[in-house]
């Protein structure tokens, strides 16, 4: 369980922010930096860096763009060795949005992408390196990812870039233990200079468990939320994630703290974590996206009709 190279990374803010299309206020932010902060944790990722050229700011909180003034006024004052970390789209976000880092608070610049978007991915992440940053590729929908497709694109990050890690990321849930295994192998056998990743969603309940089996295998780039926030069914808890570890560098106190102080109250107000339309979804290797519909519905609860809508064709 100890193993001292292995980094995380909290996306409680980022990824949370699908929840509420990024529309946290200032001080929950801070309050999340101050407890993910204190608790040792490696990295935050604080939002995504969007082109608002090309996604509206009449359409998403502040998070979704993450402009340096806005940044600085949330984490000011607060002393930390944790570094901070923005997701870039392929996409989304236009080279002149990524300042050189000198110039910035943000430390990393992690991209997201799909397989099919490799080349995109790499120019990106090389602009995020020349211009001084730690960058990561992270490859979405892993569990949709033809063998061939993969391979190509490993083999092309591990000769064209100098990422630090490249990560397997579980949009759907899907992935079990064994697929979990296969993936970190396969990462292995093309990225000779580079770290893997895990980035685990909770539809079937083993955004935790798959994250221990990515550790095991060889995963040292691990993610995880505060209270399992996330889209949908969530993500990787962070509190499980930091209990497991074993690291003496790690405090949980200030993790179950803001727990009680800001994640029970939110919850109150929107809806995240394990419910059987997620579960379904993450069964059949689907977005959630019809799930996140269904929950919105006057038939929220009815699983079963949700269930079969799924695969008409394959239960007749």
């Amino acid at each position: 369980m100890y193993r001292e190279q292995i980094k995380v990374l909290d996306c409680t803010v980022r990824d949370g922010g699908l929840i509420n299309d990024h529309y946290f206020d200032d001080d929950f932010v801070r309050q999340v930096y101050k407890a993910i902060s204190a608790s040792g944790v490696d990295y935050m990722e604080i939002g995504y860096r969007c082109s608002k050229s090309i996604m509206s700011p009449d359409q998403f909180g502040k998070w979704k763009f993450c402009d340096e003034d806005e940044i600085k006024r949330a984490i000011e004052g607060i002393e930390t060795r944790t570094k901070l970390s923005v997701m870039v789209d392929v996409g989304r976000v236009e080279k002149e949005d990524i300042l050189p880092c000198k110039d910035s608070v943000v430390d990393m610049i992690r991209v997201a992408t799909y397989v099919k978007d490799i080349d995109k991915a790499i120019e990106l992440a090389n602009e995020a390196t020349a211009k001084g940053y730690e960058t990561t590729i992270n490859i979405m929908a892993i569990s949709k990812a033809l063998d061939n497709e993969l391979d190509e694109a490993l083999d092309q990050i591990e000769r064209e870039t100098k990422v630090l890690a490249v990560y397997i990321v579980d949009s759907f849930g899907a992935l079990y233990s064994e697929n979990v295994t296969y993936l970190v192998n396969k990462y292995k056998k093309y990225l000779k200079t580079k770290e893997v990743g895990i980035h685990g969603h909770n539809n079937q309940q083993l955004a935790y468990a798959n994250t221990i089996q990515g550790i095991i295998d060889g995963c040292n780039y691990v993610d995880g939320t505060v209270f399992g926030i996330g889209r949908a069914a969530g993500n990787c808890p962070m509190e499980l994630l930091i209990g497991f570890l074993k690291n003496p560098k790690f405090d949980l106190r200030p993790i179950l703290d803001v727990i009680t102080k800001e994640f029970l109250p939110l919850r109150q107000k929107i809806e995240w974590g394990y419910l059987i339309p997620y579960a379904i979804t993450g069964m059949f290797n689907e977005h959630p996206r019809t799930a996140m519909a269904l929950r919105k519905s006057e038939k929220k609860d009815n699983y079963l009709e949700f269930y079969e809508s799924m695969s008409p064709a394959e239960l007749d």
